[in-house]
């Protein structure tokens, strides 16, 4: 059991688990993410357990005795050659010096990688739609900028450090209404300064060791915290008792977006872990399509029963009372509870309400950002006119044609059923929840991951761990 985890939600309802989940083995996630997920990590650092379990780890919802078997394995040196990049699997692996992203633009097409070897690598890469979805960015962002220190070792103090902050600035500006890609950046300057060296004594190494420790934090941390949230948002799912469980969901929440076990995707995941039975609607999520190309990709590899729809049938599929909850991802979550997700959220929230239908934001806590008040004060990324001006690469609108291309929209609180997090299922009013879950999330011990470049000597070898 997770040391500081609550048995219950914060500020929830008081939800009986439906009586055929078996309750010992939900505790698995508690017990994967905590134990032989930090074990490995402990050993050979995060990046190694990540490296070597890339498929293992995002597979394991469903097959948890596996799962924990992979982790504890990756704990052996002896395991070190990195995973093939084949079938169901997570947004990034490490190989040497290199962070490796799967090319989620080419999915379901075709599954291919693209190395990064700098923090400006990985910056081009959230950019360009490489590797999308908030808590993935910001661990890709954490280990973008610890390949940066390592290869500024042994740069001037003041060159070294100017460097880093560049790279934290091109990172933090990539994908800006995603709150965690600037909380991730903050948490590793904060690591470079917490050296405290004087600049004529500083040591690059030292540096990069803390930069190092605190990405393999983050990750680590990202591990235990989306295995919790599946659990509270599993507890919370409704129970038919003569038919599977209809749940319909928007975008792409899964280890793709998320590093692990994904958001809503991780809750659907641990349903059908339960032995629940489950079919999944999926909005294709026009004009990007990571629900028809990257969630129903998913979804087909871990086996899970899914019905892809347009975005626009949203609307008549819930009019028909068969599905039984929406559940949502979220890049940011503003303090009254406003939450900014992939354009189209919003109307199916209103739709949802609508039809009396349950609609779930599933979000760890550091998606939540309490200096933004309310949705009216998030930034909202526009994307490139082509996206909606083309499909498939083909042009389909006019050569006149202008075009507003918001990637993302703001779902009031007042359409939200539930907020599941890792610290519990919240509900209105969100203001005094969000400010306990986030205060309960800070209590927590911290994880504490191996440094993966502990000298100059070991450069080269500086993502190995």
């Amino acid at each position: 059991m997770v040391e500081g985890a609550q048995d219950e939600p914060v500020d929830g309802p008081e939800t009986a688990a439906p009586a055929d989940v078996d309750l010992a083995r939900r505790r698995f996630f508690r017990q994967f993410a905590a134990d032989a997920f930090q074990a490995a990590a402990t050993v050979v650092g995060a990046a190694n357990a990540i490296q070597q379990t890339s498929i293992q780890a995002a597979s394991a919802i469903l097959d948890p005795e596996a799962g924990a078997k992979a982790m504890a394995a990756a704990a052996s040196p002896a395991t070190a050659e990195p995973v093939a990049p084949t079938g169901f699997r997570t947004a990034f692996r490490l190989d040497g010096e290199r962070l490796i992203l799967v090319d989620q633009r080419s999915l379901p097409g075709r599954l291919n990688e693209i190395e990064c070897r700098t923090g400006a690598d990985v910056a081009w890469s959230i950019r360009e739609m490489v590797i999308r979805g908030a808590p993935a960015i910001g661990q890709a962002a954490a280990y973008g900028m610890a390949l940066t220190a390592g290869r500024a070792i042994a740069l001037q103090p003041t060159v070294r450090r100017a460097t880093i902050r560049a790279t934290g600035t091109s990172l933090r500006s990539a994908r800006p209404t995603a709150v965690n890609l600037g909380w991730a950046v903050d948490r590793m300057m904060a690591a470079m300064e917490a050296v405290g060296l004087r600049d004529e004594d500083e040591d690059g190494a030292a540096i990069a060791d803390a930069m190092w420790a605190e990405a393999n934090a983050i990750c680590a941390e990202a591990t235990r915290d989306h295995g919790l949230l599946a659990e509270h948002g599993l507890a919370s799912l409704p129970a038919p008792l003569d038919r599977p469980l209809r749940l319909l969901t928007h975008c792409n929440t899964g280890p793709l977006a998320c590093g692990q076990f994904g958001t809503a995707l991780g809750i659907v995941q641990a349903a059908v872990h339960a032995g629940r039975e489950v079919h999944v609607h999926v909005d294709e999520t026009r004009p990007y399509l990571q629900g028809a190309r990257l969630t129903a990709w998913e979804l087909e590899q871990a086996g899970v029963p899914y019905t892809l729809i347009a975005d626009s049938a949203a609307g008549a599929l819930l009019a028909t009372g068969t599905i039984d909850a929406v559940l949502v991802g979220a890049d940011r979550v503003a303090a009254n509870g406003d939450t900014a997700n992939k354009v189209g959220t919003y109307p199916l929230a209103a739709l949802a309400a609508r039809h009396r239908v349950p609609f779930f934001v599933c979000a760890p806590i550091n998606s939540v950002d309490r200096a933004t008040p309310d949705g009216a004060s998030i930034e909202i990324e526009e994307r490139s006119a082509s996206e909606v001006l083309e499909f498939g690469g083909v042009r389909v609108a006019p050569p006149g044609a202008t075009v507003w291309n918001p990637s993302f929209d703001v779902t009031p609180a007042d359409l939200i059923s539930a907020i599941v997090t890792e610290e519990g299922v919240l509900v209105a009013p969100f203001g005094p929840a969000l400010e306990r879950a986030v205060a309960a999330r800070h209590a927590r011990p911290p994880i504490v991951a191996g440094t993966a470049a502990p000298n100059p000597a070991r450069v080269a070898a500086a993502v190995a761990g």
